[in-house]
């Protein structure tokens, strides 16, 4: 079940890549939380070209931000087997 969340939340993501409006663009910091404490690895890859298409420019230091922000936060939240 587990394996097919992930894959799930990564298909999402992929179509959500495809799909960044501008606002979304202008809020960099709070997407790169959101990819992070879903688990994601950072998607500035993706969005960035997105965000060109749509004429909006992706703050890649503020999303890497919210990024580490975010993992450190679902790091904390994920429990871990010794």
């Amino acid at each position: 079940m587990r394996h097919f969340l992930v894959l799930a939340v990564v298909s999402l993501s992929a179509c959500a890549a495809a799909e960044l409006k501008p606002d979304q663009c202008a809020a960099p910091y709070e997407v790169g939380f959101r990819d992070a404490i879903m688990g994601l690895n950072p998607q500035d890859g993706l969005y960035g070209p997105a965000c060109a298409r749509n004429g909006a420019a992706l703050n890649l230091a503020a999303y890497r931000e919210g990024w580490l922000e975010g993992h450190f936060q679902y790091e904390n939240r994920t429990p871990h087997t010794e």
